[in-house]
């Protein structure tokens, strides 16, 4: 079970990214590197252990993680963000999940969806963003024909099956890692916001016909280090990257690995609906502006996907 870290930073996160360098010292089955992958033009944060080794690459949620990891000769890799805390025993319970299901890739489960309230939780499924559902015993995310996604709102195991996860912890094979050629999905990063990276990774490992799971209940703290106030323009520029991106993961990751006509027709209406209900809320809200800053992202989604350089992507195929 010989594993290196791997963590992508902009080296701002302070106290925050101590904590987790702290915490990765402290784990009971420790790494045998810790590699930290910082932007170029960012400074070394000096926040520190004493092992860490830092390696300059371009800027993005994705370009940070789409690396050959050249540096990195141990079987497995965990990718961290940065402002995680991570109890001692984190990796061995990550390592039991991948060896009791022998499964490919293991997340943390950092979303308390468990504490959303009702009236939230309804106003979610009618907008078609989300769905909490009923512990089955089985799944613990799934993507929805519509880009959303579903979750298990009371897990009681500690691990299941999943097809999306959050992106902060990531372990798996560094082998099974490349294979997943998530370089091929740069165009996230062209977007102004990051946003759906986790998403497409996993989704796109589930496709391939990878066994993904998360685990619950791992007392993951996520200290959030990115956090900054929410100002009006930052939130219009979100909701933009939001449409966007639904625009062509749905067409990229639904609609298109889809072979069944029927079901083809089903993924529209499914899309369909969640973006007519989003700009008919935003136009009963008097939100007008907001109704046209969803209706441009939808333009251009749709514009990029009718572009040579979407069309030059490796399709993907549903194993």
């Amino acid at each position: 079970m010989n594993y290196s870290v791997a963590i992508r930073t902009l080296g701002k996160a302070g106290d925050k990214y101590q904590q987790l360098l702290n915490s990765l010292a402290s784990q009971t089955i420790p790494p045998i590197a810790i590699y930290v992958y910082i932007a170029k033009g960012y400074t070394i944060p000096k926040e520190t252990i004493g092992i860490e080794q830092y390696v300059y690459v371009d800027k993005g949620m994705v370009a940070q993680r789409a690396l050959s990891f050249d540096e990195i000769d141990s079987e497995y890799i965990l990718l961290l963000d940065d402002d995680l805390y991570l109890p001692s025993d984190f990796v061995a319970r990550m390592f039991e999940a991948l060896d009791t299901y022998h499964a490919d890739v293991v997340s943390a489960d950092i979303f308390p969806n468990s504490e959303r309230p009702f009236l939230s939780r309804m106003l979610m499924l009618i907008s078609g963003r989300m769905r909490a559902r009923s512990d089955d015993g089985y799944w613990g995310y799934k993507v929805m024909r519509n880009g959303g996604y579903s979750y298990n709102i009371n897990p009681r195991k500690n691990v299941y099956f999943s097809q999306t996860n959050a992106g902060a912890t990531i372990l798996c094979k560094k082998q099974t890692y490349l294979q997943t050629c998530f370089e091929e999905e740069l165009w996230l990063d062209k977007m102004p916001y990051a946003l759906g990276d986790d998403q497409v990774f996993f989704y796109k490992m589930f496709l391939q016909g990878r066994k993904v799971m998360t685990l619950f209940h791992s007392g993951i703290e996520h200290l959030d280090g990115g956090q900054t106030l929410q100002t009006r323009e930052k939130e219009r520029t979100r909701i933009y990257c939001d449409f966007r991106f639904k625009t062509i993961f749905w067409h990229r990751f639904i609609y298109l690995p889809e072979k069944s006509w029927l079901l083809r027709q089903w993924d529209k209406l499914c899309i369909g609906y969640a973006f007519g209900f989003g700009l008919f809320i935003s136009l009963v809200k008097g939100q007008y502006s907001i109704f046209k800053v969803k209706k441009q992202a939808i333009k251009e989604g749709i514009s990029f996907i009718k572009s040579e350089d979407y069309k030059a992507l490796p399709p993907i195929k549903r194993c």
